[in-house]
């Protein structure tokens, strides 16, 4: 195995009944609001949208990330860089 491939973080997205989203291999949180949720795996970042949304834990020592609200959407991208900003990932 290459060590690229060693190094990498494997995740996994649960989605029950749109109302809640388990994930695992999250690194970071980037931000988030009632309609959006930025997080970062390793190399992407991804995108939760929908409606009243609320991160209900997150730790970023286990990589476990758990979302409620009505989700419609989960939209994957490259990462960007810490420096852009919340919204222009989102919006990008």
């Amino acid at each position: 195995m290459q060590k690229e491939e060693q190094n990498k973080r494997w995740h996994n997205l649960i989605l029950e009944d749109r109302k809640v989203l388990k994930a695992s291999g999250v690194k970071d949180v980037e931000g988030f609001d009632e309609t959006k949720i930025c997080a970062m795996l390793e190399g992407i970042s991804f995108t939760i949208g929908g409606k009243n949304l609320k991160v209900i834990s997150f730790s970023a020592e286990s990589g476990n990330l758990i979302v409620e609200g009505e989700i419609d959407s989960v939209t994957y991208s490259n990462s960007l860089s810490r420096k852009a900003g919340f919204f222009e990932r989102i919006f990008r």
